[in-house]
Formats: C-alpha cells, structure tokens, sequence
C-alpha cells in the first residue's frame, strides 16, 4: 500500500453468501400490502428515500472524480468486473460512476458474442486488449466470467472447458494483480421475486423491453443451474489477491450508494490540488461579418 499517497482504510472483507436468493426484504407490496407499481424502480420495502439517495450519491460521485484524478495523476491501472443475473442493477451502477468521470481515463468495456475468429484464440485474448493503461480505469459490464455462467449453463461451452477456464483464470488473474493492476470484482445479488418484477416491469415499459431478450427468459428458467454456476464459480476463483464481493442489489439505490463507497475504499485517493482557473478575454470581432441567418439551416423551434 505504500505505492500510495495517501491510504484510505478499506471496507472488511464480505462473507458471500451461499444463495443469492436470501434476501431480507423482497419487493412487490409494501408493508401495508400496497401493490408495487411495475414502472417504479425501486421496490416499497427495504429501499433508501429519494432524498437521502441523492444527496448521497452527489456526494459519492465528487469523491470518485478525486479517486480519479488520483489513479491519473499517480498512473494506476484499475479493472473492475460487474457481474450478476440479468436485471440485477450491474448497468445502473456503472453508469452512477461514470457520469461524473472523465471518459478519456474512464471507460465502460461490454463485449458482445465472440467472433468466429475470436473463438479460435486464446480464451481470455479479447479481454487483455481491453485492459488499462496508467491512469485508466475500465470497467466490464460482464468479463470473462462470462464462460463459468452464461456460457456454461446455456450449453455454449463443454464442461471440459469450463474446468480448464477454473485452472486458468486464477493463474490469469494473479498475473494482472503482478504487472500492476488493481482487479475488483462485484457480484450483484437480487432475488427471484425482484428479478420477476423487474422483468415484468420491462415487459411493460415500450421503452425498456429492448434490455429482455429471449436469452433473458430462458436463464430465468434455469435460475438452479444458475445458482450451482455461482457457487462453483465463487469456489474456484474467490481468491486472496482477487476476491468477490457481493453486492445486494434488491433496492437499487441502496446498491448504487453501497457499491459506490466500496469502490472507493478499495482504490486509496487523496484530495486533488485546485488550479485556479482564470477564463481568458474574447478575442475582438473587428473585420467579422456574420453571415445572414436566413442562409443557415435551424432545427425548427417546436418547444
């Protein structure tokens, strides 16, 4: 940790739960048996006030732009992998720490089906080419362990390949922590009952049914074999260099404030220097001559 200038102390370390299905609250009516609307995003139990949320994530977010002008100033390399079922809130997360960075040392990596000529390379080559350079940081909206879930219960990759994947992927992962880079790794954990609402709450907003796809709906009905993929992916690669953590994720902005402030504890930053920023004076329009607006194209007012 010395490699830092200044240390922030870290979060203790999650126990990860053996179902992800054990949630303290589950969604669909309140406390007084109130329905739970489908076009709300959040469910009435267990959730954070809209106030306090905002607040909260304004604050959260003036911190991760700190964090960031130290990984560039300092050139760290940060990787961070967001996995779960879908609907689970990985997206939603991501995009609450992006939209305050920098996008030139902040990007969101989410690959697509391999290629037919990515499918005869080397596993794990597609990703390398999406890694960090010094001061970057990327996060994959799903990684590599793409092979130990989707790929493994859907039938896309054979057993064989999947055991080599658990040999690997330690090896794999130890190698980046060595060449410098900081791996963090967040499993978001919703439960069946919440998983269903927001599905159903997709199938009711025109402008959300394009994130269901027919993939969506045939993992929900394997939701065991997914489980048993978890929990043997957790088993194999839950390692000391690289752990999991569990991110709950049943209220979504409990999950955004929560992940947001593990982030930044497990990334040490300090408090940037303020420049003072002088807006210089505008440069005179003698011999300018605008052209007539009548020979410009306008987008016609309709608001």
């Amino acid at each position: 940790m010395g490699r830092w200038s200044m240390a922030v102390k870290k979060a203790p370390r999650a126990k990860i739960a053996a179902n992800e299905a054990d949630a303290d609250e589950l969604a669909g009516t309140s406390a007084t048996g109130e329905t739970q609307s489908l076009e709300d995003p959040e469910p009435t139990t267990g959730s954070v006030k809209k106030k306090i949320y905002v607040r909260e994530l304004e604050r959260l977010q003036i911190e991760l732009v700190k964090q960031q002008e130290t990984i560039r100033r300092q050139g760290h390399k940060v990787v961070v992998l967001f996995e779960g079922r879908d609907a689970a809130g990985k997206g939603g997360v991501i995009k609450r720490i992006t939209e305050t960075l920098n996008p030139r040392f902040a990007r969101v990596v989410a690959l697509g089906t391999p290629t037919d000529r990515e499918k005869t390379q080397w596993f794990f080559q597609r990703y390398v080419a999406q890694l960090p350079a010094a001061g970057e940081m990327v996060l994959f909206d799903r990684s590599w362990y793409n092979r130990a879930g989707v790929e493994r219960v859907m039938g896309f990759a054979s057993e064989e390949h999947v055991q080599e994947f658990y040999r690997s992927c330690p090896e794999f992962e130890r190698m980046l922590v060595r060449s410098g880079i900081t791996l963090i790794k967040y499993w978001f954990s919703v439960s069946d009952e919440e998983q269903e609402r927001r599905f159903q709450g997709r199938i009711a907003d025109v402008t959300k049914r394009w994130k269901l796809s027919p993939m969506d709906l045939e993992s929900r009905s394997r939701w065991v074999e997914y489980s048993r993929a978890k929990d043997d992916m957790f088993a194999h690669t839950d390692l000391d260099e690289t752990p999991w953590w569990a991110v709950e994720s049943d209220s979504k902005r409990r999950a955004h404030l929560n992940c947001i402030t593990h982030l930044l504890s497990q990334v040490p930053y300090e408090e940037p220097p303020v420049e003072a920023i002088v807006l210089p004076a505008r440069q005179a329009e003698t011999g300018y001559v605008r052209p007539p607006m009548s020979e410009q194209r306008f987008v016609p007012s309709v608001f």
